[in-house]
């Protein structure tokens, strides 16, 4: 791979537009921006992280966190454009640019989640796999492909389909964003069903345009199917791993699931005396002046991520030709040695037993599993049967962007309702599941 090829200001669904306008922003800014002011970027302000969002304490959402691997991303990219330009020699004008192209891809890529946490991918899936959805593959002829799609619901391959997927009455293209930023979303380049392969990175539907953006960019095709990642790829990855891991532990002290020893225990553990001697020392000072308990915690934070980002970019340095060649093994963070390494893999430990196991956390999981179970059982049914009395008193719900043809395949119709379903926020998904199944009714006069 190279980085003439990789990186890339033509657009989706507008490869063959001629460019007059002239613009102060560059084109990466654009996509920036585009994302930023839209709508389905907007909502997720009110889609689950992890802790269910309780009010009185203001915990991370999708939008918050989003935001913040976007920053972490900027000054990841930043770092490999100081990187290439200077020890690399390369004159590519674009490579400054490379901060603002991880920024766009680190704010698109939870854009495809739906609403209720880490359960609504499973929500979504088990309809087909174990729900009435799991006499429809057969019912309706859907292809092996196209069911792998549906029994394996990817949050991944949804931002994709939303990046660039032509929904009615839009712009071809999708954002229209350019073909980098787009790539550096991929995380798993290929598609689904394939073996030994829990997640994946499009939809059938989507396949010809990421073949576009693959061979556009130049990304090899390593094993049959299987194609290398655009080496932004792995910012993107470490900016999210960096902001889960150290956020989520701030979020369960705020929410006083960890206490505050255990809490600077554990970020503390990141910064080694031998290594981080000043920082530490520093943090000691500042925490003997300011007796916020919560600034102290944040303080600590901010040093752990500063060394993270430090961590990756030399990481990301130290094995940038296999990077470049697609032969690079794993994540940037599993790349982490010594004490550091060690801390990473407690902060996880711990995350999974006392964060993500809380009772506050498997709760709003078991409640989006059964709102978005419920909803896309009635709404499979209502694009399927358009023509029942309920069915068309359903569809009117769904907004016209996601309307197909009559005519179209039912997986192009089931996927509209997933279209529909996952870009729902948590409480829209759970007033509308109140409103189609009668619950609250009496409260009301009619």
């Amino acid at each position: 791979m190279n980085w003439n090829q990789l990186l890339s200001t033509k657009r989706t669904g507008q490869e063959d537009r001629v460019y007059t306008i002239q613009h102060q922003r560059t084109q990466f800014q654009r996509d920036y921006d585009r994302l930023i002011f839209s709508s389905p970027f907007r909502r997720l302000q009110d889609k689950t992280q992890v802790f269910p969002l309780p009010g009185s304490v203001f915990v991370h959402n999708r939008l918050t966190h989003s935001l913040e691997v976007a920053s972490v991303g900027r000054s990841l990219g930043h770092n490999i454009a100081e990187f290439l330009l200077g020890e690399k020699k390369l004159h590519n004008s674009l490579i400054h640019e490379i901060g603002s192209i991880v920024g766009t891809a680190c704010l698109a890529h939870d854009m495809g989640n739906p609403p209720f946490g880490h359960s609504g991918e499973s929500a979504l899936s088990q309809y087909f796999v174990m729900g009435a959805g799991r006499k429809l593959k057969d019912m309706y002829c859907i292809s092996d492909a196209e069911w792998n799609d549906l029994i394996e619901f990817e949050g991944n391959a949804n931002a994709f389909r939303i990046l660039t997927h032509s929904f009615k009455g839009r712009r071809n293209g999708g954002f229209g964003l350019t073909y980098s930023s787009v790539a550096s979303i991929l995380k798993y380049p290929y598609a689904s069903g394939l073996k030994n392969k829990k997640k994946y990175g499009f939809f059938q539907s989507e396949k010809e345009m990421f073949m576009r953006v693959v061979k556009e960019l130049g990304l090899k095709e390593m094993e049959p199917g299987i194609y290398c990642r655009h080496p932004l790829v792995y910012l993107v990855e470490a900016a999210d791993d960096i902001c889960y891991q150290v956020m989520d532990v701030e979020d369960a002290h705020k929410l006083r699931i960890l206490d505050t020893q255990e809490t600077k225990n554990i970020l503390m553990a990141y910064l080694s005396e031998e290594e981080d001697n000043d920082t530490r020392k520093r943090i000691n000072e500042v925490c003997a002046e300011v007796t916020d308990i919560n600034e102290q915690i944040s303080l600590i934070r901010a040093s752990v991520i500063g060394k993270l980002v430090g961590y990756c970019t030399r990481i990301f340095k130290t094995h940038y030709d296999a990077i470049m060649k697609g032969a690079f093994q794993g994540s940037l963070i599993d790349h982490l040695e010594g004490k550091t390494k060690e801390a990473a893999e407690r902060c996880s430990k711990i995350s999974f037993s006392d964060i993500y196991g809380h009772q506050s956390v498997v709760e709003i999981e078991l409640s989006g599993f059964k709102i978005l179970g419920s909803l896309l059982h009635e709404f499979s049914k209502a694009v399927l049967n358009p023509d029942d009395k309920y069915s068309k008193m359903l569809l009117r719900f769904i907004p016209e962007q996601y309307h197909v043809d009559e005519s179209a395949s039912a997986y192009l119709k089931l996927q509209s309702v997933l279209d529909y379903i996952s870009g729902m926020t948590d409480v829209y998904a759970l007033d509308l599941y109140r409103k189609i199944n009668g619950i609250g009714l009496a409260d009301k006069r009619f």
